[in-house]
């Protein structure tokens, strides 16, 4: 009798100590809708970056970046590091670009990625911009 009690008693402080343990270590998991317009948004800035690394691809730009000492790499990691505001901004200046212009417009964006990156402290390629910090 004094077994089956002594047991029941172990048994019951194991299953309580099982069950805190496992209640404390669940992890919760949060679900929400994902709107339309945010997977959009998404998809857009991908599709944005994608074009924007496209036209690295013209020989004219990469000779262009190679005078100033820029790999087309460097190039790659500042386009994947602009936010969704500034992409879109870059890309409605291109897109209200004259159609002849479209290799100085390039080389121009470019230039105006990297004044951005170093005033933001991301790189430190020109020695006259200052970072904002």
């Amino acid at each position: 009798m004094t077994f089956m009690r002594t047991t029941k008693r172990y048994l019951s402080i194991m299953l309580t100590a099982l069950f805190m343990l496992t209640s404390l270590a669940s992890i919760q998991a949060q679900a929400a809708m994902v709107g339309t317009g945010e997977a959009i948004a998404q998809q857009q800035l991908t599709v944005d970056r994608a074009e924007l690394k496209s036209m690295l691809d013209d020989q004219a730009v990469q000779d262009k970046l190679a005078s100033m000492g820029v790999t087309p790499d460097q190039v790659e990691k500042r386009i994947d590091s602009l936010t969704t505001a500034e992409l879109a901004q870059f890309n409605s200046q291109l897109d209200e670009a004259p159609a002849g212009a479209g290799v100085v417009g390039i080389i121009v964006l470019f230039l105006v990625i990297f004044i951005i990156t170093d005033m933001l402290c991301a790189t430190n390629v020109y020695s006259f911009v200052n970072c904002v910090n």
